[in-house]
């Protein structure tokens, strides 16, 4: 019964922590793997919403900073820094806020506090404040080479439809279809998205005809890590 309560989503909770989830679909895998990490003194706030959103303006995200404001959360756990907004200034409100509600929060992949003891991490706000930054630049740089790319096919003559709607690749599929880049994410795992796409950029991948982009970095390198 006490592990149910503390996982249940209502005003009655009594637990002091919790660890937000965000993600853009259902059917994404990153999901399952952070409710495995899940303690069972954590209170579960979890969007399924683009990550352009605001943190404010997300459902389950506004219910957190609620329950901050009625004093029922003391310590939040995130699984990185870009899920605690959509742009730098979003993050950097989002993690003041918690801030002046003495509110500590925990960056998992990064295996950081924003407080020591009763004093705030002056290291944590260093890296969340660069991390959300490069975060910001990374999905500006992703949007810009989408609308030039979108621009050269109209040029081309060729109609922009996007995504036809429901069509998916098994993982195999695209496994299979970067060779070279999962070769190059294998063989250096810390290596930035943008520096893994310029490497695999000088080479050819069988089955794709442009320019590997940081956003399909991200992809195959979420599938390596299931």
């Amino acid at each position: 019964m006490k592990k149910n309560m503390y996982l249940c989503f209502t005003q009655n909770t009594v637990t002091m922590k919790a660890r937000y989830i965000r993600q853009s679909t259902q059917k994404q895998n990153g999901n399952q793997r952070q409710l495995a990490k899940a303690h069972a003194d954590e209170r579960l706030f979890i969007d399924v919403v683009s990550g352009s959103v605001a943190f404010s303006k997300r459902e389950q995200g506004a219910e957190l900073l609620k329950a901050i404001e009625n004093k029922e959360i003391s310590y939040v756990t995130f699984h990185a820094v870009d899920r605690c907004g959509r742009s730098t200034s979003d993050v950097l409100k989002t993690l003041e806020f918690m801030r002046e509600h003495n509110v500590t929060v925990k960056i998992e992949n990064l295996g950081i506090e924003s407080m020591i003891g009763d004093k705030v991490n002056p290291v944590f706000s260093l890296i969340t404040t660069i991390l959300a930054e490069l975060g910001s630049l990374e999905k500006a740089t992703l949007l810009e080479r989408q609308a030039e790319g979108i621009i050269l096919a109209k040029a081309k003559g060729t109609v922009y439809r996007g995504r036809v709607k429901g069509t998916t690749e098994s993982d195999s599929e695209v496994l299979n279809k970067y060779p070279k880049l999962v070769k190059v994410l294998r063989a250096n795992p810390t290596l930035s998205l943008q520096n893994v796409a310029n490497v695999c950029n000088g080479a050819t991948n069988k089955g794709a005809d442009k320019k590997l982009s940081a956003n399909t970095v991200r992809k195959v390198k979420q599938i390596l890590n299931k």
